[in-house]
């Protein structure tokens, strides 16, 4: 078992001895969704990441990469020297074909049929077979053929308003990426390149202005984060002359990418965009009971939220109904935009999550951590590689996680 690394915890047999002691429900400080700089992240490096993690007394984190677990190993490195128990999750984006069909927005509010999803609690390190590896391989290398034609649009465009800039996406790789190449990498690259190219800031603006066909103030041009996001809005996203449009192969159907989880021993998860600022739902997600019934359609057992986004009422009433049919729930912050916000997991507009949703998440990570630690002992694990959920031992896993958990918090803190 060389690849456990778990092995100083006590095993699954001796562990489950204690499971006569007490056990009250803790407030562990968890998030269990942010993106690192292996995909793109608020964050510079790893060490950012856990510096304000340890600062924030963050005691469960998750990784969640788009596509990759390239971080996974530097990641699982610093949160056992940091004292935090570390999650391994994946992010994908794939197509439900009938709501495509019928027009019908899932958690991608902008494209019908499009679905994000994220796999929870893989085994370390992360494996795929050869057919699956070669599938979410050829979805890597289509994202990465789309932004080389992004890169080579912007440079047009620059050549078009007279700007001597140009780009390359083996530069753009090299200094703002990792393996993977991402749209928002491309706008930071073009913001920088902008700043470099020109000394002044009326001369900044001015370029920007040619290229975006918009007007950058002053302040806008001292804020990062909202200037990058006016470079994809204007440039790189649909209707802006840089935007290439994805194509079908871009994206598995999701029963494969649930196939595709569930072979490197993850849990299927859907990440829920719940009520937008406006009060609104995608149609997909307005009823719950239909959402509830379309999920266990797809084998899902799981669902996250990033609870920043949400009206705490809507997202406990939310929580209360799917926690009542058994799923397992966790939260987080993302941090896959340039701003940088707290890993503390707050709701909109920064109230706090209360006792109740505390619990909840409580629940939810103790069963992914005993998911987790029981793969890595090599014995049955929450959902199976064949689908099949335990759902009705569901009580054993959050408290087998329980165990898990402050075993290792006894071990690493």
């Amino acid at each position: 078992m060389t690849d456990n690394i778990y092995k100083a915890l006590l095993p699954p047999t001796e562990l489950r001895k204690k499971s006569g002691l007490k056990n009250p429900i803790k407030k562990l400080n968890v998030n269990n969704h942010i993106h690192t700089p292996y995909s793109f992240s608020s964050f510079s490096d790893m060490d950012e990441i856990f510096s304000l993690a340890v600062s924030e007394k963050i005691n469960v984190l998750g990784i969640n990469d788009f596509y990759v677990a390239d971080g996974y190993n530097v990641f699982k490195e610093k949160a056992f020297h940091s004292g935090i128990f570390p999650m391994f999750n994946m992010e994908y984006i794939g197509l439900l074909n009938d709501e495509q069909s019928a027009g019908i927005r899932v958690n991608d509010p902008n494209n019908p049929g499009r679905t994000y999803l994220t796999g929870k609690a893989f085994k370390y390190p992360f494996r795929l077979n050869g057919r699956y590896e070669k599938m979410l391989e050829g979805v890597v290398n289509e994202s990465q053929g789309q932004l080389k034609e992004m890169v080579d649009k912007t440079n047009i465009r620059f050549a078009s308003v007279g700007l001597s800039i140009t780009l390359s996406y083996d530069e753009i790789k090299e200094r703002f990426a990792e393996n993977l190449v991402r749209e928002r990498h491309l706008a930071r690259a073009i913001r920088m390149a902008v700043f470099e190219s020109f000394s002044t800031n009326n001369d900044r603006m001015e370029a920007m202005k040619k290229m975006l066909n918009a007007e950058v103030g002053e302040q806008l041009l001292s804020n990062e984060a909202a200037l990058e996001n006016l470079i994809r809005s204007k440039l790189l996203k649909k209707g802006g002359t840089a935007f290439v449009e994805e194509t079908e192969s871009s994206f598995l159907p999701v029963p494969d990418l649930v196939k595709l989880i569930l072979n490197a021993g993850g849990i299927p998860t859907y990440p829920v965009l719940l009520d937008d600022p406006a009060g609104n739902f995608t149609k997909f997600e307005e009823d719950w009971q239909k959402l509830y019934k379309r999920l266990i359609s797809l084998g899902i057992y799981a669902i996250e939220l990033i609870p920043g986004r949400n009206d705490k009422r809507i997202l406990a009433d939310f929580v209360r109904f799917f926690d009542d049919k058994g799923f397992v729930i966790s939260f987080g912050t993302e941090h896959n935009t340039p701003d940088m916000q707290p890993l503390t997991v707050r709701c909109r507009n920064g109230e706090e999550l209360g006792d109740v949703l505390q619990e909840v998440q409580y629940r939810g990570v103790c069963v992914l951590a005993a998911h987790q630690y029981l793969m890595a002992f090599g014995e049955k694990s929450y959902i199976g590689v064949n689908g099949v959920c335990r759902i009705s031992e569901k009580s054993d896993f959050e408290k087998l996680g329980s165990l898990v958990l402050q075993e290792f918090f006894n071990i690493y803190k």
